[in-house]
């Protein structure tokens, strides 16, 4: 029995000092995600915040010193180009010296030379209208004769659409000009010599009221849209130039976004825009429309001072679809800068840099007879997820997702 026990410690003895041997001469094997290389379509695109802005913002000022009387339009209230919004009973005008007579005659008369400019740029817009007009008619015409593709047509109609909406808002600003006029010859009041035929030479009417007459002064709507703020509502005295009010029209809305620098010189006019987490349903369709040349710094909210520049977007989506949008709304933008039907494209967290060869190059592991295999890839586009490997790679090829440091080329690996 004591022999028997005895071999069998020493049995045990072997197989533990032989486990334990085992173990210690065994190559590791690292646990890794794994996935393969596939063809799918896709787009490279960035993301970045905006928000919408009035193309065209008013802003009503007292065109004389008196008491305002209490305004009773609301923010929200719709307004129509030339309805009163507000009235003010004037103060006793007296006459004017010498220095204020000067100032007011300036002020009218850089008013009327807007005004001019003003209906020269809508003379512009509705030659441009026509011609986009045109455009469209011989391209649906072409379309129809399968002469012209269905991305041309669209182009088109977009143009006839933009030029349009440009049309509708240099009419604006040159009935803004107009009230700018009057509201320059009504703060002269008598002292004013104007033409006695009742237009002036920027062909707007003689409404002005004059200081004899102590008729109360009204203030106008210069264009169609809404009331956007009040800086006043209760009666209360104003002094000649000082805020009233703000109006816009919500339906000629834009949008406004800051983005990196280094984002910003892939934009083109042109580049599509989608609209993400908007507050609606669906995805708005957008397209940039102008990429500022200046850029400024702004501190992130991690304090990095980033270099960034404005750049505007309109909308190619029905207005129907975003009329919930007002001035000011914050919207979540992509843009889409390029992209490809059928693109080999992996996870972009089993790229890293390959330090072995030219700067700017990556590799990546991939998965061979369950070993770890360094390859160096080059990359194509890029999106929030994926990167398109151009060379290196082949369809199926099974690649480590997020390596660690523990993988190195030739490193077992156990798929999970």
């Amino acid at each position: 029995m004591p022999a028997r026990r005895t071999l069998i410690q020493v049995l045990v003895a072997v197989g533990v000092l032989g486990w334990v041997g085992w173990e210690a001469l065994r190559e590791p094997v690292q646990l890794a995600h794994v996935e393969k290389a596939a063809h799918a379509p896709m787009t490279e695109s960035f993301s970045e915040e905006g928000k919408t802005r009035l193309k065209t913002r008013y802003a009503l000022a007292a065109p004389v010193a008196g008491q305002l009387r209490r305004v009773t339009l609301q923010p929200g209230d719709a307004v129509q180009a030339g309805q009163v919004v507000a009235w003010i009973d004037p103060t006793s005008p007296g006459l004017l010296d010498g220095r204020s007579r000067r100032r007011a005659e300036a002020e009218l008369a850089a008013a009327r030379s807007q005004h001019r400019a003003a209906r020269q740029r809508v003379q512009a817009a509705q030659a441009a209208s026509s011609l986009a007009r045109s455009s469209l008619q011989r391209a649906i015409r072409l379309h129809e004769g399968r002469v012209m593709s269905q991305e041309a047509l669209e182009q088109a109609q977009a143009q006839a659409a933009r030029t349009a909406a440009e049309l509708s808002a240099a009419q604006a600003e040159a009935q803004a000009a107009r009230q700018r006029v009057e509201e320059a010859r009504a703060a002269m009041w008598q002292e004013e010599p104007g033409p006695a035929a009742g237009q002036d030479s920027a062909g707007v009417a003689d409404t002005a009221p004059r200081a004899t007459s102590r008729q109360p002064v009204a203030v106008m709507a210069p264009a169609t849209g809404v009331v956007l703020k009040r800086t006043l509502e209760s009666a209360t005295p104003v002094t000649v130039g000082q805020a009233l009010m703000e109006i816009g029209d919500t339906a000629q809305l834009e949008i406004e976004a800051e983005v990196l620098s280094a984002d910003a010189v892939q934009l083109r006019p042109g580049t599509p825009v989608r609209l993400l987490h908007w507050g609606g349903a669906g995805t708005l369709q957008a397209h940039v429309r102008r990429v500022e040349p200046g850029g400024f710094t702004k501190v992130s909210a991690l304090g990095v001072e980033e270099q960034r520049t404005r750049v505007i977007l309109d909308f190619d989506s029905p207005r129907s679809e975003w009329a919930a949008l007002g001035d000011a709304f914050r919207v979540e933008l992509e843009f889409l800068l390029r992209h490809e039907d059928r693109a080999l494209q992996v996870p972009a967290s089993s790229l890293f840099l390959d330090d072995r060869g030219k700067p700017g190059n990556y590799a990546l592991y991939r998965v061979v007879d369950g070993r770890a295999r360094l390859t160096s890839v080059r990359t194509g586009l890029r999106s929030a997820t994926h990167v398109q490997v151009l060379e290196g790679l082949a369809e199926g090829d099974a690649v480590i997702v997020q390596p660690d440091e523990r993988i190195v080329d030739g490193t077992r690996i156990e798929v999970h």
